[in-house]
């Protein structure tokens, strides 16, 4: 793997600092691609803070409270905002640790407050009517309906999805071995309709697409060609299901997962229980679906308290 670099035209100090924060990174297995996004924010602030003939040393909660307010004024998100900061307070945690300063100077910035956006869901009917309207007869349909079976019935990230190995799946144990974010591993359980999707995948469906022999890919979902999907395959055959299923609205990989989390909910599951199955590192993350069916809690409420 290329070690990650600083832009040239920075100062030594900035080069230095940048390329130290990587190594950092990269010892604690953080993946390239959360490496590249740390990488791009921070050059930004590097070439801002150079610009100005200043250090990362140099640099303190007012700087930093100017910089965050200069790339908003320039029509950045809420959103992006708070990611760049966010990366800005990691780089200098770092440079705490190491002594290179005394303290850090970003947990003076306030990160602005995000716009809660309430994930699209479907109902029960609809992921019904999606998964039916897959008719599971040539081996690209039977990829399809094990896909986004697996996707709704195990709460998947896309990249989770599209990330499992044919010895992922355990069918006497009911359950997948899922890789998550950070490298964390979960087992999450497997419900029957979507063993019997993923059985017919495997027996009529991926030997013709994977091939055999010792170059056939361990992936579990493949290509008409045999290789490991990307998580761009998986949205654009979910939006081709979507389109026939008639479902309006738009439907991404993500909205299959609320889905799921949402109707654990409503089933109810323990919020507890639904942030392990979603491989959430924190509960507060998974209170977002307490927020998602006002309507349905409505309707609880009037059904079950004794003075609704």
């Amino acid at each position: 793997m290329r070690a990650i670099e600083a832009e040239p035209g920075l100062s030594g100090p900035w080069r230095e600092a940048l390329s130290a924060f990587d190594r950092d990174l990269s010892a604690s297995g953080a993946a390239l691609r959360t490496r590249r996004a740390y990488e791009t924010d921070l050059d930004q602030l590097a070439a801002w803070a150079t610009g100005r003939g200043r250090e990362p040393a140099d640099l303190g909660h007012r700087e930093l409270r100017r910089y965050v307010a200069e790339v908003s004024s320039r029509g950045a998100s809420k959103a992006t905002v708070a990611r760049k900061l966010a990366a800005i307070k990691a780089f200098y945690r770092a440079l705490t640790r190491a002594g290179k300063v005394e303290a850090n100077p970003a947990d003076l910035v306030g990160s602005p407050k995000r716009d809660v956006k309430l994930p699209r869901v479907l109902s029960r009917d609809e992921v019904e009517q999606l998964l039916d309207r897959i008719p599971a007869r040539t081996p690209l349909e039977l990829r399809d309906r094990a896909m986004l079976d697996l996707a709704y019935s195990c709460g998947l990230r896309a990249q989770e999805v599209i990330g499992l190995d044919r010895d992922s799946v355990d069918f006497e144990g009911e359950r997948l071995r899922v890789e998550g974010k950070g490298g964390k591993t979960r087992f999450v359980p497997v419900g029957e309709p979507a063993q019997r999707a993923l059985r017919a995948y495997l027996d009529r469906g991926r030997p013709a697409l994977a091939g055999a022999g010792p170059d056939a890919s361990p992936a579990l979902l493949v290509s008409k060609s045999g290789r490991r999907l990307h998580p761009s395959d998986l949205r654009r055959r979910l939006e081709l299901w979507v389109r026939t299923a008639a479902i309006a609205g738009g439907v991404s990989p993500h909205a299959l997962r609320h889905s799921f989390a949402t109707h654990l909910l409503q089933g109810g599951a323990d919020l507890r229980a639904i942030q392990e199955l979603l491989g959430h590192s924190s509960v507060s993350t998974t209170q977002i679906y307490t927020q998602v069916e006002p309507s349905w809690m409505r309707t609880q409420y009037a059904r079950s308290h004794p003075r609704a």
